[in-house]
């Protein structure tokens, strides 16, 4: 019994893995006119890498890609900078207008032993007031994107790949907004 119940689990495991190979990764994101316009007039942005969860930072093959948090930003803010967004520090930021600042996360589930399930998000989140109440002010995101799909321990670059897709987007939309910067 317990060979069949192992048996029929492996064989789920594959299916499961061989529908997530063959459909190209399923893609959803809030980036429309409206959230484009919120990244008009925007001076710069700060950006903020969360700590990639340790039960992907464990391999050799994660640490090999440079999937630090550090690494991460350095990336995100070179892309930036090489496409005429300033990047602010966080000192700048909070002195800015709005306080913008491009949250990044990568999140990841270990679904089968060396494979793993992400969903990359990039957000810009910023002060806002609400039009009920114009005294509350509160930092909320006006312009995502995300990504998700499976890698395994030997295509862990592919993380940085999607990473660097959803800066692309945030780049093209950033420049829509603001046309004569760019």
């Amino acid at each position: 019994m317990r060979e069949i119940t192992m048996i029929v689990r492996c064989c789920f495991g594959v299916a499961l893995l061989a529908l997530l190979i063959a459909l190209p990764p399923p893609v959803g994101a809030i980036d429309t006119d409206v959230t484009r316009q919120t990244l008009s007039g925007l001076q710069g942005v700060y950006v903020g890498v969360e700590e990639l969860q340790p039960n992907l930072m464990k391999y050799s093959a994660a640490q090999k890609a440079d999937l630090s948090k550090e690494a991460l930003k350095r990336d995100i803010e070179g892309r930036l900078s090489k496409a005429g967004i300033r990047v602010l520090t966080w000192d700048q930021a909070v002195k800015t207008p709005g306080i913008p600042f491009l949250y990044v996360n990568v999140n990841t589930h270990e679904s089968e032993k060396y494979w793993y399930a992400y969903d990359i998000r990039i957000e810009l989140q910023q002060l806002v007031s609400m039009e009920a109440n114009p005294k509350v002010r509160t930092m909320a995101g006006t312009w995502s994107t995300n990504m998700t799909g499976v890698v395994n321990i030997g295509t862990m670059d592919k993380l940085k790949e999607a990473i660097a897709v959803l800066v692309g987007r945030f780049i093209g939309a950033f420049r829509a907004a603001n046309p004569k910067r760019s």
